[in-house]
């Protein structure tokens, strides 16, 4: 074992603010340092003083230089770790770590010393309500987004038949096998173990990613296969892998503690971080370990108290539950685009920020030609994307199409203006505008959530209200408003597919306001005119005379959102204004079905589809919530695009973003430079082939 250091007056763990490291990883990494720095400490070099630390890398080969530093200099040695939800590829694939743990006692797969987490499971005070309720719900997000340490497996993939014995494999040379009491010949005797355990089962061997990704050799290969062995090398979902076993056998891997949250109690050979605590099957119990824990308390210590978590969008240190946030909006990215598109029908300005919302796994193929694009996207083996206006009516069966429509979370200016969106929805069954056939939305807002996501969605919901945010932020004023029952009226592009779509009888401007003013002739009507055709981009304008016969006041480039709080009740064909008033708390009336009318929160003068009303069965569909609702629309529907950070981002980081105004904003240069960035985005396979 290498020296340890007196830690002196270090009994708590207090770590220095200066730290000194001698191996080259702290210079490169700049993750790495970038963490360091916003947890309040300064990497350097040279010799460390008394008031100083010693920085090294877990148990790594270069660890030694500053183990014998901080010994000789008698100063803390702080190892640091990858926190164990790190990344979706690991970190030889260049993946940067989610967070970190910074250990002033020894390092968590190190049984010898007492580790940090080892110090916060053996005496901290784990019955808090907050944080049990917190790792809940974390437990929650863990087994419904599919998550593991490295997130590169496919969930689409088939998994093989449940009643198999699952036996985890890692890396050879891995330092959490020396330190964890356990040797090569240990794989050996867990797998003989799991076959004399388990007579006649199925044994299915998990390779580790690294292992399959042929960076690292593992401790199995293709001779210990047999009628009753099997290895797994494809990139199966390690969560559904788990869920299908009878048991779980593992040395030290991480995968033992994935094992423990999916309800098994793993048969342990080595002495891992997790070992000890009443959660497992030890073969080889660790000394001091004894108090009994719920895996609840397990995971409180390892993912909340214990890591340094980190925001690469707004480049800060965060909560667990953002981490868990970003990793959901990079992973649906992955699992979403890993197979490619080909993109059809197009604009060209949409082009560059199309392929940096698709295109990070393969680059997007753009082809407008209909039946060209279906050929390539069958000898590509990749899916269709297509402006859901530009949608075939009969799409191939062969061939995955998602169509592709603005969020209701956009930009900060409008669409017509050339302006590039902040989200995007794709659909692979309809589109949220079309009420003649179900959509993803439809079934999002028709499905069960758990408490956690609705949480979510209510402080959501409360920041846009608190910042006043909503689809285009255009600027605006609030007119002096007539006394009285004051109801608003938004007004909609005329020529509009989400009227042609989801409109009722009423599907014009002019026999809106008519039929507003018919069932409210004493009320104060305000006419808010749609944006698009207050600039005179798209059709839907009235004569100011057929205005002032109809409305109280014509409220033209006001505030819609002021105008929202000003009013009493808002009556819309299917203008998203009505959702935005929904949010808000004002009731809203519709003479058309948007997707959000039919659902019990509004008052619906056109009828609901029937669908969502009753399911096929007949039994009917339960009633939403609001922040169901908004979960639907705004968390699950579309996806987010930071353009600060440029990476899928969640939607709090593109509230922040269209709050703050912090988005780079097109003018007229940068509205040509935007057409020119989307014709040679239509080429970047050529130059980002993979």
């Amino acid at each position: 074992m290498a020296p340890q250091p007196d830690p002196k007056a270090f009994s708590a763990g207090e770590i220095p603010r200066r730290l000194f490291f001698y191996n080259g990883g702290f210079l490169w990494n700049r993750r790495l340092r970038r963490i360091l720095a916003l947890a309040g400490h300064d990497l350097c070099l040279g010799r460390p003083g008394p008031e100083d630390g010693v920085v090294v890398w877990g148990r790594s080969p270069t660890a030694g230089r500053g183990e014998r530093i901080a010994a000789r200099a008698g100063v803390p040695l702080i190892r640091a770790e990858d926190a164990f939800l790190r990344s979706l590829r690991p970190g030889r694939q260049g993946d940067a770590p989610m967070g970190l743990i910074l250990d002033p006692f020894g390092v968590h797969f190190d049984s010898a010393v007492p580790s940090r987490i080892e110090h916060i499971l053996s005496r901290h005070d784990l019955d808090d309500s907050n944080i049990l309720a917190r790792a809940k719900a974390g437990m929650a997000r863990f087994e419904t987004l599919n998550l593991s340490k490295y997130n590169i497996h496919d969930p689409d993939l088939l998994l093989p038949p449940p009643g198999y014995v699952l036996v985890i494999d890692q890396t050879q040379g891995d330092a959490a096998i020396r330190h964890g009491g356990a040797s090569a010949s240990t794989f050996a005797d867990m797998l003989a173990a799991a076959l004399v355990e388990h007579p006649g089962a199925r044994v299915l061997i998990k390779t580790h990613p690294e292992t399959a990704q042929g960076l690292r050799p593992g401790h199995f290969g293709p001779e210990v296969e047999s009628d009753r062995i099997q290895r797994i090398t494809a990139p199966l979902s390690p969560r559904g892998l788990l869920d299908g076993a009878i048991a779980v056998y593992t040395v030290t891997s991480q995968m033992g503690f994935e094992a423990i949250l999916a309800g098994h109690r793993p048969r342990v050979f080595g002495q891992p971080f997790y070992a000890g605590w009443g959660l497992t099957d030890d073969r080889n119990p660790p000394p001091r370990r004894g108090r009994r824990l719920t895996a609840a308390q397990l995971f409180a210590a390892c993912m909340i108290l214990a890591p340094l978590w980190y925001d690469p969008c707004r480049d800060r240190l965060c909560s667990f539950e953002e981490a868990v946030d970003q990793m959901e909006a990079e992973l649906r990215a992955l699992r979403e685009d890993r197979r490619g598109h080909v993109a059809m029908g197009m604009r060209l300005w949409k082009r560059g920020r199309l392929q940096a919302f698709f295109g990070g796994q393969r680059p997007l193929i753009f082809e407008d030609d209909p039946e060209r694009a279906c050929a390539k996207a069958r000898s590509k083996g990749r899916g269709l994307l297509v402006w859901a206006a530009k949608a075939p009516e009969s799409p191939p069966a062969d061939v995955p199409l998602r169509r592709v429509e603005d969020g209701f979370l956009r930009s900060r200016g409008l669409g017509a203006e050339l302006v590039p969106p902040l989200s995007l929805v794709t659909d692979d069954l309809g589109i949220y505008y079309d009420a003649s056939k179900e959509s993803r939305l439809e079934r999002l807002i028709a499905s069960p959530l758990p408490a956690h996501a609705l949480l979510r969605a209510e402080r959501l919901r409360e920041k846009i209200i608190t910042t006043g945010v909503s689809k285009y932020n255009l600027a605006g004023s609030l007119p002096d408003l007539p006394e009285g029952h004051r109801i608003l009226v938004p007004g909609q592009v005329e020529d509009d597919a989400s009227l042609r779509l989801g409109g009722g009888d009423i599907r014009s401007n002019l026999a809106l306001l008519r039929a507003v003013r018919a069932a409210n002739p004493t009320a104060k009507i305000i006419y808010k005119p749609h944006p698009d055709v207050e600039a005179g981009l798209r059709p839907g304008a009235l004569s100011p005379e057929t205005l002032a016969s109809l409305a109280d006041l014509v409220a033209d480039h006001a505030d819609p959102i002021a105008l929202i709080a000003a009013c009493d009740e808002v009556w819309t064909m299917t203008s998203l204004l009505g959702f935005e008033a929904l949010l808000r708390g004002r009731p809203v009336t519709c003479l058309g079905t948007p997707f959000y009318a039919g659902w019990g929160l509004t008052r619906d003068l056109w009828p609901a589809p029937a669908r969502r009303l009753r399911k096929p069965d007949g039994s009917p569909v339960p009633r939403p919530t609001l922040d169901h609702l908004v979960h639907a629309a705004l968390v699950a529907y579309p996806r987010y695009y930071d353009p600060v950070s440029r990476r899928p981002c969640p939607p709090e980081v593109a509230l922040d973003r269209l709050a703050s105004g912090t988005i780079p904003h097109p003018g007229l240069a940068n509205r040509l430079l935007s057409k020119l960035q989307g014709h040679f985005a239509s080429y970047a396979p050529i130059w980002r082939r993979k």
